[in-house]
C-alpha cells in the first residue's frame, strides 16, 4: 500500500504537482534503507536534493566594491566614443571643403583651357589669312 502510495507521489513529482507535505514523505522514504529495489535510482537524486537544501554560503561577501572597473570602463568607453564623433565629424566637414576646393579649381582651370582654345582658334584663322596672303604675294612677285 505504501509503495502504490509512493509511486503515485513520483507521478505528481515529476509533474510538478506536489505539495511541499507530499514531497517531505517522498524525502522520508528515499532516506529509509528499505527502498524498494525498482525506485532505488531515484534515492541518490533525492539524497542530494537533502544535502543540497543543508548547505549554507559562509563566505563573507563585501558590501561595498573596492573598485568598480566596469564602471570606470564605461565611462572610457563613452569618452572614446564622444571624442571619434567630434573629430570624425570635423575631418568630414574638411573633406567636403577640400571636394569643393577641387571643384571649383577644377571648374576654373576648365573655363581657362576654353578660352585658350578659342584664342588658338583665332589664331589659327590668322595663320590661315596670312597663308593665302604669302600665296598671293609669291604669285604676283613670281609673274613680275
Amino acid at each position: 500500500m505504501e509503495l502504490d502510495n509512493i509511486e503515485k507521489l513520483l507521478e505528481k513529482y515529476f509533474d510538478a504537482s506536489t505539495t511541499v507535505a507530499e514531497e517531505e514523505t517522498l524525502r522520508a522514504y528515499f532516506s529509509k534503507d528499505d527502498v524498494a529495489a525498482h525506485l532505488e535510482p531515484y534515492t541518490h537524486m533525492f539524497q542530494y536534493f537533502t544535502n543540497a537544501k543543508e548547505e549554507r554560503f559562509t563566505k563573507q561577501v563585501p558590501l561595498k566594491p573596492s573598485v568598480n572597473i566596469y564602471k570606470w570602463g564605461s565611462v572610457a568607453a563613452v569618452a572614446v566614443l564622444m571624442f571619434g564623433i567630434y573629430f570624425g565629424n570635423e575631418y568630414q566637414q574638411k573633406q567636403i571643403a577640400d571636394q569643393e576646393k577641387a571643384r571649383l579649381a577644377y571648374n576654373q582651370t576648365k573655363k581657362a583651357f576654353a578660352l585658350l582654345a578659342e584664342n588658338f582658334s583665332r589664331g589659327t584663322e590668322k595663320v590661315a589669312y596670312l597663308n593665302e596672303f604669302e600665296e598671293t604675294r609669291d604669285k604676283i612677285y613670281n609673274n613680275n
